[in-house]
């Protein structure tokens, strides 16, 4: 496990057209974050400045037919803005969607160079689907929320794709492009109803989950509780589970959900009260059927949690924070004020916030992270189980 630290790097202009645990308790004891050196990785800012809140990023890596890997980062936010870069960051070029200049770009999710899903939030027709194929240069309406009380909140993609909407007649909805770029909602006869004002988050896009083994998983907030949903069929069938996360108004939640095949992560707060530090992380040792407070919490709302080989890396607008057992533990590792934040390899990751920031993230020493997340997941499930 490692240290990450926050560094400052060189500005540059967006363009047009631009150790194993040894568990003795029920609590899951920390696990020492270190590296071979405190620079060893670091974020570095590529962007800053622009007039947009950057909420989705994205990235993706794809070999050509002479085996060259090429790697491609994308991001999205406010004011209609859609950012692409090929050259690892160090610049990035302004793509535009048709009278899409007014349109909140939450959630984006690339495939290859060329096709990418870019997903905007807000109510009835504001919330859509936009699909290219051609690294940005143009992009087609897939989806057009009707009801006006649909609301996008979260995109999420694997073998298949889906989006999170709030609400539709007392129950949340569910849309799948299971029909190659035709988006349809599933059924919600399994869905159970929501509660009065309760709704997801879209802060980050990440509010909802895939997970290949256990299905789909979707946070939620504003009601009296803040619950996780479960689907282990992919949408026919749906459990839902309270968590401890803050709850009680219209501001607190669970605003993102991390999956993997050993845990699951949940990660909010209070979006208006972002520096308090009360249950603002909770994490699941047996596929979200009970949740636990995380012991040390991060250091303020967060807005997104992301999966960092072995650890987990959440983000928010007071800073990031990493933790190295399963979700128990945080340790406030930086200061930026991010609202997302996605990992593509060990080398490879960004994260994106406020004012068009856009950070790198940098693994100097290029080392590998050894670590045995099976054997340690299992000692913990038994440790919590006595």
């Amino acid at each position: 496990m490692f240290i990450l630290t926050v560094m400052a790097g060189v500005l540059c202009a967006v363009t047009e057209p631009i150790p194993r645990l040894a568990v003795s308790s029920r609590e899951p004891r920390a696990m020492t974050l270190a590296s071979s050196a405190a620079e060893d990785v670091s974020w570095s800012v590529q962007t800053s400045g622009m007039d947009t809140n950057l909420r989705g990023i994205s990235a993706t890596s794809s070999v050509d037919k002479n085996g060259a890997e090429h790697i491609t980062a994308w991001a999205s936010g406010s004011n209609g803005v859609i950012l692409f870069s090929s050259d690892l960051g160090k610049s990035w070029r302004r793509l535009h969607v048709a009278e899409g200049d007014s349109l909140d770009f939450r959630s984006i999710v690339a495939f290859d160079a060329n096709r990418a899903y870019v997903m905007s939030s807000g109510n009835g027709d504001k919330s859509r689907i936009y699909e290219t194929k051609d690294g940005g240069e143009t992009w087609k309406l897939e989806f057009a929320g009707k009801n006006p009380s649909l609301f996008l909140d979260a995109l999420v993609c694997s073998s298949q794709c889906y989006a999170l909407s709030d609400p539709v007649d007392g129950k949340f909805l569910l849309l799948s492009d299971r029909n190659k770029g035709t988006w349809t909602e599933l059924p919600v006869d399994g869905m159970p109803a929501a509660l009065p004002g309760e709704g997801g988050f879209a802060a980050s896009g990440t509010s909802l989950a895939i997970s290949d083994d256990r299905g789909l998983y979707f946070g939620t907030g504003g009601g009296k509780s803040a619950r996780v949903f479960h689907s282990p069929d992919f949408g026919k069938t749906w459990t839902v589970t309270d968590t401890p996360i803050a709850s009680g108004n219209a501001s607190s939640g669970i605003f993102s959900i991390l999956s993997t095949p050993w845990y699951v992560i949940v990660v909010g707060g209070d979006y208006k009260d972002p520096n308090r530090t009360y249950r603002a992380a909770a994490y699941s040792l047996d596929g979200g059927k009970t949740w636990q407070l995380a012991a040390q919490q991060p250091g303020g709302y967060r807005s997104a949690v992301a999966a960092l080989y072995g650890s987990a890396l959440a983000v928010g607008p007071n800073g990031e924070d990493i933790s190295g057992d399963f979700g128990a533990h945080w340790k406030h590792i930086g200061s930026l004020d991010l609202n997302a934040a996605f990992v593509l390899d060990i080398y490879n990751g960004w994260a994106v916030g406020a004012k068009g920031t856009i950070a790198r993230l940098i693994n100097h020493k290029q080392y590998s992270v050894q670590n045995n997340m099976r054997q340690e997941s299992e000692g913990l499930r038994s440790a919590s189980s006595r």
